[in-house]
């Protein structure tokens, strides 16, 4: 029942972003933040929404936000949003960026929501429940080889020299020439919809991550660290996704392998 409770708060958190951001879209310039990466206002209007509702209903818990840092709480349960998944996406006025809100209990993600504000997709995850697409339930696909296998990341100017090596390693055991580049969270959400097989990052924050893995493992797809280990709030940010987990070892094996 708590579940149930918790995904109906989280649908008004993305209710509230989606309402925030819309205005912006295709509308409004981008400043730099201390990292050099562009903010705009629609990813501080989004998140102080957000965060409204979050404070009147569960002062207790943690919140952890892209722009505003963390307000700590005493539930042991934690908040995760980024308001704008894919800041530079939503500036170029491609709708394929996401809002994504996760609750985690314990360091560990329990429920996610990817929203598309523009398209007006939203896939919901959640501990013991299938993942839907506005309602429906969606799941990945079978992928009977790694040599078969699309491969999607954000860019690969977000890996360094040396992940970068291990990344290419990966993506030359995979079907290369259907590899897509761009994407931020929306690769996860069509990888969890049957049209990816496999993402990989690097870099990532806890907030980049966290409402992704309900999404995709409720669609029946995974979600580990290179090593092939579960991803927690410790973890260090390099992230793969597979729709098929029986893949796992190969994408594992395929990213050490690498030099």
């Amino acid at each position: 029942m708590k579940l149930d409770q918790d995904i109906a708060l989280a649908i008004r958190l993305a209710d509230a972003a989606a309402a925030a951001i819309r205005p912006y879209f295709r509308t409004v310039a981008a400043e730099r933040k201390d990292d050099a990466t562009p903010v705009t206002l629609a990813d501080r209007a989004a998140e102080e929404a957000m965060r409204r509702i979050l404070t009147a209903e569960v002062p207790r818990d943690t919140v952890i936000g892209e722009e505003f840092g963390s307000t700590a709480g005493s539930s042991g349960r934690s908040w995760v949003l980024d308001p704008i998944d894919g800041t530079a996406g939503f500036l170029a006025g491609r709708p394929i960026f996401g809002t994504l809100i996760a609750l985690m209990v314990e360091g560990f993600p329990v429920l996610g929501v990817i929203d598309q504000p523009i398209t007006g997709e939203r896939w919901i995850g959640a501990l013991g429940m299938e993942t839907t697409l506005n309602g429906k339930p969606v799941r990945t696909r079978l992928c009977r080889e790694l040599s078969e296998a699309t491969l999607a990341t954000t860019g690969p100017h977000y890996f360094d020299d040396h992940d970068g090596g291990h990344f290419m390693g990966l993506a030359a055991k995979t079907d290369h020439k259907r590899m897509v580049m761009g994407g931020d969270c929306y690769n996860y959400a069509m990888l969890a919809t049957g049209q990816l097989d496999v993402v990989c990052e690097a870099g990532l924050k806890i907030h980049d991550w966290a409402a992704l893995v309900p999404v995709v493992e409720g669609a029946g797809g995974t979600m580990a660290d290179w090593n092939g280990e579960p991803l927690h709030a410790g973890s260090d940010g390099h992230v793969i996704a597979l729709g098929d987990p029986a893949r796992l070892d190969d994408v594992v094996e395929a990213l050490a392998c690498a030099h």
